[in-house]
């Protein structure tokens, strides 16, 4: 038998080798589709992302593979490896099929596979962390990444060590080792896995050397340090501190390690190495999406205005939504670390579809950082922020020409303040802005778990002056869970209100009331499309809204992804008013293409309970879906 199939599995690979060399295509047999049969504990993605072989994509302008006899050999060997190192010391290859086409151009190739019995972790064992505070000496028993009752696997019980060793390193014992054993268990397919520490002894940081920086001084350069000699070594600072060093744009390169010696001193030298980048920075972007359509954008910078880190910028950007000027100053160590100081000028025009705006003025910005919290094993550091903004700025506004032509909305106009024969209104916005958030994402630009929490609170006028007198709380949830190593199931929430002091028709301007729609919540209607109507149809925006998204994203193949969505929400005309009973709804698909500065978006929203008597551009909604082309995801 063992003969037999070793001659079939011969005889196969030369009909292939003959195949290839005959072929008249110039690079031979090429690999249409590459599967297996029999795999359970792993899925095939994690076997063809260690082997050579693999299919040509299906994209006509996709890449080809072509098939190769050395390297299918290597392959077959490879999954056998893999698979041990999985704790699957009998699994084998029983056979392969291979089907040519009629030309013998193109191949389909399955590999048959037989895992075995695996080879369980009865239990973890852990000796010489006695040193470490109990609840993260707990947290690293309960989350190590080799689980009791799973195979063991290789890969797994390293990542245990390094975290083991890590957790030691980040409470003071940048000495420790850490030793792992495989111990027989009650059964011949178990093992007790032992996990031995010796932290060492307890040390401190101690001197540190800065090199490499010219014109950045030694003090800036300190002062985004995360640590100063004296305090309990961690390991985590060290990496805090790099990442740190890299916020103000000042260095191209910076490295921050620990000195070590043969002698093991207690205090601990640090090493700082950085190679400075260029101060002054151009950046130019072009772009497009289905609601602002072109747009082009350049952004000037200094990340060393008269020294200290400080940052001095100038926007300048057109779109068919905004356009305009906006400069800021950025003093980064504002009465300490963890404070920025932000002061903005701008002159700036929003065309919406509901009503225009030119903003002119300016807005002064306290931001703190809150403290990150953790230690290596307990997954990504949640980072926290609060800041104080206040704004002073000189609004005018101007209604649409659909609004404006309404008859049945004149009296309203009047009631806002806006004059009846050109829609317009004027007046200075003075406020004070509160708002918080905390992320615990992996990456906000592409979250595959996590959460983040944003609250905004603002007051207009009253002690402040100025013309509008309002009060506006909202808030925002998203939260991201992968379902497996292709799927990320991801959900936001958001809800506001506006309220006044006296009549909120006069007391609230016009632009700051609510519309939902478009590329970024409720999909299935244009931008500004939801909201309470005029008496002919026009949507003339509310003071209360909701609004949730649900999507469901998956890996397709390569950078390709796709999409299932359902949206719902609406606006209120009063204020507080949040009826769930009232709620518009869309479902659609989607697809993503992945770049290094997002994926571009393209959503198809179908409305699953229309708005009766809605006009869209003067006239009736033509249409019950929309179409969304962007980039980044939608939340």
């Amino acid at each position: 038998m063992f003969f037999r199939r070793h001659l079939i599995r011969a005889l196969l690979l030369c009909v292939l080798a003959a195949a290839a060399a005959s072929c008249k295509e110039e690079n031979g047999v090429k690999v249409t589709s590459f599967s297996f049969k029999g795999t359970k504990a792993v899925t095939a993605g994690q076997l063809r992302s260690v082997l050579a072989t693999s299919a040509s994509s299906r994209l006509p302008w996709g890449q080809r593979r072509y098939f190769s006899r050395d390297q299918f050999e290597a392959d077959l060997k490879r999954i056998v490896a893999f698979y041990r190192d999985r704790g699957f010391p009998d699994a084998r290859v029983t056979s392969f099929d291979v089907k040519l086409n009629d030309t013998q151009t193109a191949v389909d190739i399955t590999v048959n596979i037989s895992e075995g019995e695996a080879i369980l972790v009865e239990r973890v064992t852990f000796t010489g962390f006695e040193s470490l505070p109990e609840q993260h000496r707990t947290a690293l028993e309960t989350q190590l990444p080799l689980k009791t009752g799973q195979p063991l696997d290789r890969a797994r019980l390293q990542a245990s060590r390094e975290a083991a060793l890590d957790e030691l390193k980040d409470h003071g014992f940048p000495y420790a080792s850490v030793r792992i054993a495989e111990n027989p268990g009650s059964s011949d397919r178990q093992r007790v896995i032992e996990v031995t520490a010796d932290a060492g002894p307890l040390s401190r940081f101690g001197p540190i050397e800065i090199q490499g920086n010219t014109s950045v001084s030694d003090r800036i350069v300190r002062r985004q340090l995360t640590f100063r000699p004296g305090q309990l070594f961690r390991q985590s600072a060290l990496q805090e501190s790099q990442r740190k060093l890299y916020g103000p744009e000042l260095f191209d390169f910076a490295n921050v390690e620990p000195l070590r010696s043969d002698d093991r001193p207690v205090d601990v030298p640090t090493r700082v190495t950085v190679t400075e980048g260029k101060h002054r920075k151009v950046n130019f972007g072009v772009g497009y999406g289905s609601e602002e359509k072109a747009r082009v954008q350049i952004d000037w910078r200094h990340v060393n205005f008269f020294g200290g880190a400080r940052t001095v910028s100038v926007q300048a950007r057109y779109s068919s939504l905004d356009k305009g000027v906006r400069v800021n100053f950025r003093e980064p160590y504002f009465f300490g670390p963890r404070q920025d100081f932000t002061l903005t000028g701008q002159s700036w025009h929003t065309d919406e579809p509901a009503f225009t705006l030119d903003s002119n003025g300016g807005r002064a910005t306290v931001t703190r950082r809150i403290s990150r919290t953790g230690g290596p094993v307990l997954g990504s550091r949640p980072s926290s922020t609060m800041s104080l903004t206040y704004i002073n700025e000189y609004e005018t506004y101007q209604i649409s020409d659909e609004a404006l032509n309404d008859p049945t909305f004149r009296d309203d106009l009047i009631a806002l303040g806006l004059d009846p024969r050109t829609g317009e209104g004027r007046g200075t916005r003075s406020a004070i802005a509160i708002d918080g958030g905390r992320n615990t994402t992996n990456n906000l630009l592409e979250a595959k778990r996590g959460y983040v929490a944003a609250i905004h609170l603002e007051q207009a006028g009253t002690w402040l002056g100025g013309t509008w007198d309002y009060f506006e709380l909202t808030s925002e949830g998203r939260y991201f869970r992968s379902l497996n190593d292709r799927i990320v199931f991801a959900v936001q929430g958001r809800a506001g209100s506006l309220d006044a002091i006296g009549d909120p028709e006069i007391k609230i301007p016009f632009f700051k009331r609510y519309f939902l729609g478009g590329a970024t919540n409720l999909r299935g209607w244009g931008r500004y499309e939801v909201s309470p109507l005029s008496g002919s149809g026009l949507p003339i925006g509310g003071f209360s809204f909701m609004n949730f998204s649900t999507e469901i994203r998956a890996t397709l193949w390569g950078n390709f992804g796709g999409v299932i969505f359902l949206d719902g929400g609406n606006v209120w005309d009063r204020r507080w008013k949040f009826d769930m009973n009232d709620m518009r709804y869309d479902v659609g698909p989607g697809l993503r293409y992945m770049t290094p500065i997002g994926p571009l978006r393209a959503d198809l929203g179908f409305q699953l309970n229309p708005i009766p008597g809605l006009l869209v551009n003067g006239k009736p909604q033509p249409r019950a879906f929309r179409f969304h082309f962007s980039i980044g995801q939608a939340f």
